[in-house]
């Protein structure tokens, strides 16, 4: 599946929360599910910039090509939003990030009623991944 077709497929899912503020609790109630990143992970390397709340963003391309993306935030608002970035471009090859100007969160209509500080945030979160998959050979 192309991220065009992801993006499409998630925005459908996303369709039947009308109310903006119950979308966001269905996307921080989905990253619970989610294990923490090891203190291992958590170094100043890793830590995205740009965001007030601090952000841990982990890349890794596996043995057939695809990105795993994994991440952890101290609010869990952002972890949520940091999250679902990071679901929705996992799975994908380097290229096809590289390439895309597919934006999830925007497509979900789940920036517009953040602050603008939250916005810049999350713009950096997006920007890390794709500056990951820029920064490794295909």
């Amino acid at each position: 599946m192309t991220l065009a077709e992801k993006q499409r497929q998630l925005a459908d899912d996303f369709a039947i929360i009308d109310d903006p503020h119950e979308r966001l609790a269905a996307v921080v109630d989905r990253a619970k599910k989610i294990p923490p990143l090891s203190p291992a992970d958590r170094t100043d390397e890793r830590r995205v910039r740009g965001c007030i709340s601090v952000v841990w963003l982990v890349g890794a391309v596996d043995a057939a090509g695809r990105c795993q993306f994994r991440c952890d935030a101290d609010s869990p608002l952002v972890r949520g939003l940091v999250a679902l970035l990071c679901e929705f471009f996992s799975g994908a090859t380097l290229a096809e990030i590289a390439a895309s100007d597919a934006d999830p969160l925007t497509a979900l209509d789940l920036v517009k009623n953040l602050s603008p500080t939250r916005q810049h945030g999350l713009a950096s979160a997006l920007a890390t991944i794709r500056a990951f998959a820029q920064a490794h050979p295909t």
